[in-house]
């Protein structure tokens, strides 16, 4: 269903995600919408109708008239949530900086916090978010992470277990729990990750490095993952951001996107590739060759969590009974297939 308006139309969140991590700076990214528009469209030109020389004035008044309306907007959010907070809370918490995305170094930076900022809002304090809506702590508590992920807990561990019934729950969002560290969840193209940080976790406190082979983490200079990835990715394609200020989120693309993982980096715990359920509403939305491919793959699952023979083991049982029909003077009980 479709927004009910612009101002709140989260659509296109992943696009400018990508090329706000890519231009890395508010001024950057600003240059590369206006830059669209002056080099694509009639923007600068003005309505029809409109006389040489004061399009750009046109120009300038819309933009203007955009910003007030989000500044307004903004305002309210910010008035919402402080009523909020002193409704729930009446002690008086240290301002919470909430950080979307690390953009960059420069005096615009929404992650560096600086108090030259631009935003309209910036002189009034944001009030704490109440302890009821952190990140839950499970995953970097041991014994919290006991519960939470008692669910996946045999999809994790029992990959053996090839007399297994099928009647266990595939791994929440086809993926699982790495305990004290991250979530991770994936579909056939890519891998999303969620890792809770502390409060108040700024962009500039984070340094992450995603290579095709490798993944590295470290806050504040202390390395939280440093680890080989158990497939490999595409790391131009790849990205992360910093949610809330208290949650880090890492999209990996995957380089073979025909493949299920079972885990995020080696030495990981493993989930059962054989239970997980791709969404079928996707497949409608693949090709004909590609499509083929991903519903053998579907088969081929199926038949092993069956204990049965694959596709391809089907296939050679077949040309082998051939074979034997063919060549009734020949003993094949002690044959060997492979």
């Amino acid at each position: 269903m479709a927004p009910s308006n612009d101002t709140d139309d989260d659509r296109f969140d992943g696009l400018y995600l990508n090329v706000a991590q890519t231009k890395r700076g508010i001024e950057p990214l600003l240059d590369s919408m206006f830059s669209f528009l002056r080099r694509k469209t009639d923007f600068f030109a003005g309505p029809p109708g409109t006389e040489p020389g004061q399009g750009t004035v046109f120009a300038m008044q819309k933009v203007n008239e955009v910003l007030a309306k989000h500044v307004e907007i903004y305002n309210k959010e910010q008035s919402k949530k402080e009523k909020k907070v002193k409704s729930e809370n009446p002690v008086v918490k240290e301002p919470v900086e909430e950080d979307v995305i690390e953009l960059g170094q420069d005096g615009f930076d929404v992650s560096s916090g600086e108090d030259d900022s631009p935003a309209p809002a910036s002189s009034s304090s944001t009030p704490a978010v109440p302890e009821t809506s952190k990140i839950p702590q499970a995953v970097l508590s041991n014994d919290e992470n006991k519960a939470v992920s008692s669910e996946n807990k045999p999809d994790s561990n029992d990959n053996n277990n090839d007399g297994d019934d099928g009647s266990e729950e595939p791994p929440k969002g086809n993926g699982g729990v790495v305990p004290g560290k991250y979530v991770w969840t994936q579909t056939l193209e890519e891998v999303n990750l969620t890792m809770p940080l502390p409060d108040h976790t700024r962009g500039r406190d984070l340094k992450v490095t995603i290579s095709k082979a490798r993944l590295k983490i470290l806050l504040h200079n202390e390395t939280k993952v440093d680890a080989k990835f158990s497939k490999s990715v595409i790391a131009d394609d790849s990205f992360w951001t910093l949610e809330d200020g208290n949650k880090l989120c890492i999209n990996l693309q995957k380089l073979n996107q025909m493949e299920w993982w079972e885990c995020v980096c080696e030495g990981d715990p493993k989930i059962d590739t054989k239970k997980v359920q791709p969404e079928n509403s996707q497949l409608s939305d693949l090709d004909g060759e590609t499509r083929q491919t991903v519903e053998k793959m579907m088969f081929d699952q199926r038949q092993k969590s069956l204990g049965l023979p694959t596709s391809e083991e089907q296939q050679k049982l077949d040309v082998l009974e051939k074979f034997k029909k063919m060549h009734p003077e020949m003993d094949f009980s002690n044959a060997k297939i492979s």
